[in-house]
């Protein structure tokens, strides 16, 4: 299928006509901002940062023994 000069100018002239043109300079601004904000986090990705330790746990706190019934041995 063959895209034409004059099929890219009649959908330009539609999508120029629904978003206006404020609407669609508003957009490119704004992909253009998305595409540098990618870029600096690729290029932030790619330096080494320092190594991240993770922190250190307590020991668990051991419960204290519950305390028994101590039963009467006598038996009364």
């Amino acid at each position: 299928m063959n895209v034409g000069i004059w099929q890219i100018l009649i959908v330009a002239l539609v999508v120029l006509v629904l978003f206006g043109r404020g609407r669609i300079s508003e957009m490119m601004g704004d992909f253009g901002k998305g595409i540098s904000s990618f870029k600096k986090g690729m290029s932030e990705a790619e330096e080494p940062k320092a190594r991240i330790e993770p922190p250190a746990t307590a020991p668990a706190p051991t419960a204290a023994p519950a305390p028994s019934e101590k039963s009467d041995s006598t038996g009364a």
